[in-house]
């Protein structure tokens, strides 16, 4: 037997545990598992040092060292997302809808979980407390398999979530993870049919494809994040510096971090001077067409199609200078992987333009793209941004990681 059949064969025999567990008792687990994090802190910051002085050892960027990094704080802010869904509303066994067919059958409509969900992602360690408390909420058996760079932190932090679970009397085989994290087992968990019912990548443009390629098991695209965001001839340019600037610099390596920044040519030679002081504050590289270059000048990089349509998840931003609102648009349509998109106007109709014509999951208006999460909607941990449209788009919370099923209730009824 393979390595991921042997942690699916586990899963499958504890799914009914956790799928019949009451609100109250997944809450407890939600509950002991925060407890058990604060109280394992310096633990846990100590793996995570392993990997942290791994990943520098092997030249990882310094963005991408932050997404590995634990801190007391970071911590303490993971244990608190699992509190926060311990508030939410449980989604199963939600009465979805229900009718009397004309036969005096009667059929309803209610929220189950999904069974055995798998999810492969990549060095950010809080997603392995996310998923497996999303799962756990959600009545799911989790088999979560997290990238090399974090393995020491990934293991530790596992074992202090198993051992809450254990100590709520529930089987530690509820959550697993991947401790190989060899290509080959990542690819044996892609294929891993009648063990993993669905598998949610997240992370980074590479894997999510290699997922989408290789995978024969059911799966939910998430992540790639190629934000834009518009600057229109109506905006205010001082509110457009600062939402440019947040969804910039606040966080680069993260999925709704901006990318691209399209001006309208009318407030061009206003709005990137001012753009581009408050950039230099970051050591922002600039990237951008012709006009961009006239009117910042030689500190510009001349951009290529490759940079509109890059991630850069770094202290980089593509820059056009577009004619109109439509250009905008047509920029994104080509470039856009479906995330998240923002433009800043004073205009309604420009604003209602924007929303109904871009097909991204979250389309903003006079806000910053980094508040795509779970938290920031109000739905909880997440485990992760949806950017396809079948089951699930944007942000995926509790409901998100269930399914429905179908209970029809007769008296002898035939057909």
């Amino acid at each position: 037997m393979g390595y991921i059949e042997e942690l699916g064969n586990r899963a499958k025999a504890v799914k009914k545990q956790i799928a019949q567990c009451s609100t109250g008792e997944k809450n407890k687990i939600l509950e002991t598992i925060a407890e058990k994090l604060r109280e394992n802190i310096s633990q846990i910051l100590a793996e995570n040092e392993k990997d942290i002085a791994n990943a520098k050892e092997n030249g990882i960027s310094d963005t991408m060292v932050d997404r590995l990094r634990l801190t007391g704080e970071r911590i303490h802010g993971i244990a608190d997302a699992c509190i926060e869904l311990v508030g939410l509303e449980d989604p199963v066994g939600e009465v979805i809808e229900g009718s009397t067919r004309p036969n005096g059958m009667k059929i309803t409509k209610i929220r189950v979980p999904m069974g055995v969900v798998g999810i492969i992602y990549e060095s950010r360690p809080n997603v392995t407390v996310d998923a497996a408390a999303l799962c756990i909420k959600s009545g799911n058996a989790a088999i979560l398999r997290g990238g090399k760079e974090a393995i020491h932190s990934n293991l530790k932090l596992m074992q202090v979530m198993q051992d809450a679970v254990e100590s709520c009397g529930y089987a530690r085989d509820i959550i697993q993870l991947v401790e190989d994290t060899s290509r080959e087992v990542s690819t044996q968990m892609m294929q891993a049919n009648g063990y993993i019912d669905v598998l949610v990548p997240r992370g980074g443009a590479g894997l999510i494809q290699a997922v989408v390629q290789n995978a024969t098991v059911p799966v939910i695209e998430t992540g790639t994040g190629n934000c834009h965001i518009y600057i229109d001839e109506t905006a205010d340019l001082d509110m457009a510096v600062d939402i440019t600037n947040n969804g910039k610099t606040q966080r680069p390596s993260v999925c709704n971090a901006l990318e691209t920044c399209l001006v309208h040519r009318a407030v061009a030679d206003k709005f990137l001077p001012l753009l581009k002081k408050k950039l230099d504050e970051h050591q922002v590289e600039i990237r951008g067409c012709d006009n961009t270059k006239k009117i910042l000048g030689d500190c510009v990089v001349s951009a290529t199609a490759e940079d509109y349509a890059t991630e850069f998840l770094d202290y980089v931003i593509a820059v056009r200078v577009v004619d109109s609102l439509e250009e905008a648009i047509a920029h994104i349509d080509k470039y856009s992987t479906g995330h998240s998109e923002c433009i800043i106007t004073e205009s309604y109709r420009s604003a209602k333009k924007f929303q109904e014509e871009v097909d991204s999951a979250c389309v903003y208006v006079n806000c910053s793209t980094r508040f795509t999460d779970g938290g920031e909607f109000g739905l909880g941990a997440e485990i992760g941004i949806s950017t396809q449209k079948l089951h699930a788009r944007g942000p995926m919370g509790l409901r998100e990681m269930t399914t429905m099923k179908f209970l029809i209730s007769g008296e002898g009824q035939i057909r």
